[in-house]
């Protein structure tokens, strides 16, 4: 307790006595964390928007003629059901077709009343286990015996994979890049510090003092600054997302009808990572710094 209690004391003098390089590294790694975090909330956004949209496009529609007995239809949706990534099978029948249509048109659906005849044929909806698999499903669903047409929107699920792909690639490389700049500020800050004391430091290894109680307040104050770092941003990150939110996220929601990231527990799992993130860079920063000094 007593090595703690030093630790941390020191510490705190270390960052009081430099204040003008804490209160700077405090601003560059807040001003990391917080891009680390918009651009965190957009990848988040895109990939629930991305697979809410997915969703839409993992189904096959399989049409029947008028003349296709919807026993024989019943009887291939059982053997469908059974085949591999299919995970449901719906008989849709035309009155249900032309229903959904007509929801689908809104205001406008009356129009669909003035028909004489229904046009839309019985089908059978095959739902797949994932959007990679519905090629191999079209395929095979393309032989079954008696169907008229069948409808899979395959080159917007390929777009839909490779564009959700890319940005989950695009997004882990810029948060790498960020958290190796952040380290790099935190080192560079704490080997200032380091270097206005190299003389206290030698005495201190001189008299027998080992690495690691020399190099405790330097990583304690590269802890605390991660730390307060990491609350700042993230209570600026989760303010600039609900503000967003609160004036056009509802909003573009509702009309392009994808899901959005709800602000609060988004704010929480920001100040988890920014925390979690904000000491491992104090720490690994301050590690940094020390090299040179400690021989190690």
């Amino acid at each position: 307790m007593n090595k703690f209690g030093y630790t941390v004391t020191q510490s705190l003098r270390q960052i009081k006595r430099n204040k003008g390089m804490t209160i700077a590294s405090v601003f560059a790694i807040t001003a990391m964390l917080l891009i680390l975090g918009l651009f965190s909330i957009v990848v988040v956004n895109v990939n629930i928007a991305t697979d809410s949209v997915k969703d839409d496009y993992n189904t096959i529609e399989v049409f029947y003629p008028d003349k296709a007995k919807e026993a024989d239809i019943l009887k291939e949706r059982e053997a469908v059901s059974k085949w591999k990534d299919v995970k449901n099978v719906k008989y849709r029948t035309k009155d249900e077709a032309l229903k959904i249509m007509k929801e689908r048109w809104g205001g406008s659906g009356y129009l669909l009343d003035s028909l004489s005849d229904n046009p839309l044929p019985n089908s059978l909806v095959i739902e797949v286990s994932a959007i990679e698999n519905a090629d191999a499903v079209a395929a095979k669903a393309e032989k079954i015996k008696g169907i008229e047409d069948i409808r899979y929107y395959k080159n917007t699920v390929d777009k839909l994979v490779m564009f959700s792909h890319g940005v989950q690639i695009a997004g882990t490389v810029i948060i790498l890049f960020l958290i190796f700049v952040s380290i790099i500020v935190v080192a560079n800050t704490i080997k200032l510090t380091v270097m206005n004391r190299s003389e206290e430091i030698s005495i201190m290894k001189y008299v027998g003092a080992t690495n690691w109680f020399i190099r405790g307040p330097f990583m304690m104050e590269g802890i605390i600054i991660g730390a307060f770092s990491a609350i700042v941003a993230a209570g600026i990150t989760t303010l600039i997302y609900s503000r967003v939110v609160s004036v056009i996220g509802s909003g573009v929601a509702q009309v392009l009808q994808v899901p959005v990231f709800p602000v609060s527990g988004m704010g929480l799992a920001l100040l988890g990572v920014f925390l979690v993130l904000g000491i491992l860079i104090g720490a690994l920063g301050s590690t940094i710094s020390m090299r040179r000094f400690l021989n190690v």
